[in-house]
């Protein structure tokens, strides 16, 4: 029998190499894309359009490949999003249009969505009291390789052109896509029982389509939504406020975008074993207080014009994150049957990318509007409004959340 402790540890590996592979171009398209725009204008366009084309991408199509994997299995939906991560990356690398760039794209993300087959796949053969861990597990993985890729692609800019840089990601979504389809064993989505019965069947779907349009998954999914969108405000604006606010030189821009993602690596393990077990109201107390932490470093990090304190706040808010994104997946997953996990999931994912967009807008637009030191001030608005929207969804949960069922159940 399978060891499944073994598929995570595979699942933590694949997700690590094929998202360090996507972030090895994410923080240099802008360079590439400089050569290829002839006007200030159109690169202006281009540089928003090469960011947000795969987000709109996932969020138009990752409730339809989480129905197909609920279906046809997620195994086939991970290798589908790996075979069209290859196939774009390859394509990219000898794309040298800048309407090409931004079309292809877009179709990697619609065609991929990798991360909530991934997650669905893992809630398929984890212990559904571990699920929390789970999601934060794969997200210390997605993080990692955002690290470690950003880093890879920055030494190959170095040494060689951007060609290379598509080129070695397309070999590593290669690689991942033979490793899902070699080392992975293929996990039914829907357990085939009870046949006898066709009332019984009939009963029961109705029952899990009202949990999934249930007010407390959309709830959690709304405060889930704005959390990221408070999240992305600074994406924009960000390397332009650390280096002419705070005046720091661009080597500190690095360090302080890869601060946040080490805080979320090192907190996001305990988080989960903190959350574990716990009732739906408790966890969105637990939340709530996490937001409100999140307030304060956000204005303690507008407010300040030191480079070290507006380190050190990047740091804790880090921390602060892996209590978020991860936890709240966890209650939207066990808010619904194991028969909706990949739909679920794949709203999730939909929900993530919206936000996401939503969130990169308003922080271009109010960074050019209201000026770039009160950007994070607008961040810690946002999260207020997040603060208030937990604590209602915590007045309206219930303990449906609460992971009582065991495996093979």
């Amino acid at each position: 029998m399978t060891n499944p402790r073994r598929q995570i540890n595979l699942l933590f590996a694949i997700q690590l190499i094929s998202m360090g592979a996507m972030e090895m171009s994410g923080p240099f398209w802008p360079v590439h894309l400089r050569v290829l725009t002839p006007s200030d204008d159109l690169f202006t366009f281009a540089s928003i359009a090469v960011y947000v084309g795969p987000m709109l991408g996932i969020m138009l199509t990752s409730t339809f490949w989480g129905r197909m994997g609920d279906r046809f299995g997620h195994k086939a939906m991970m290798m589908r999003a790996l075979l069209g991560l290859a196939i774009t990356q390859f394509a990219l690398a000898f794309a040298g249009d800048v309407w090409l760039v931004l079309v292809l794209r877009f179709l990697q993300g619609a065609c991929a969505g990798y991360i909530a087959p991934a997650q669905a796949y893992g809630v398929c053969i984890e212990n559904p009291a571990r699920r929390a861990k789970l999601f934060a597990f794969l997200q210390v993985s997605t993080n990692f390789g955002s690290l470690i890729g950003a880093l890879v692609g920055g030494v190959i800019l170095d040494h060689a052109t951007f060609f290379w840089i598509n080129f070695s990601a397309a070999i590593l979504c290669s690689g991942s896509f033979a490793a899902v389809w070699m080392l992975l064993p293929s996990v039914s989505p829907t357990p085939r029982r009870d046949r006898s019965s066709k009332r019984a069947r009939s009963a029961k779907k109705a029952k899990a389509k009202d949990i999934f349009r249930s007010p407390q998954v959309i709830l959690i999914l709304a405060v889930l939504g704005v959390l990221l969108l408070a999240r992305l405000i600074t994406q924009a604006p960000f390397s332009m406020y650390v280096l002419t606010i705070l005046g720091a030189e661009n080597w500190m821009v690095g360090l302080c975008y890869g601060v946040l993602a080490l805080g979320f690596i090192s907190s996001a393990s305990l988080w989960a074993r903190y959350f574990e077990g716990r009732a739906a109201r408790d966890v969105l107390l637990g939340v709530c207080a996490v937001i409100a932490g999140c307030v304060v470093v956000t204005l303690v990090a507008g407010a300040t014009r030191s480079i070290f304190v507006f380190t050190a706040m990047y740091f804790v808010w880090g921390a602060l994150l892996g209590a978020t994104t991860p936890i709240l997946t966890s209650l939207v997953s066990r808010s619904v049957n194991d028969q909706k996990q990949g739909h679920v999931l794949g709203l999730t994912q939909s929900t993530a990318q919206f936000s996401s967009i939503a969130g990169i807008a308003l922080g271009g637009w109010f960074s050019q509007s209201a000026g770039l030191s009160n950007v994070y001030f607008l961040v810690a608005s946002v999260y207020l409004c997040a603060l208030v929207l937990a604590a209602f969804a915590r007045y309206r949960a219930d303990d449906v959340a609460r992971p009582t069922h065991q495996l093979g159940e």
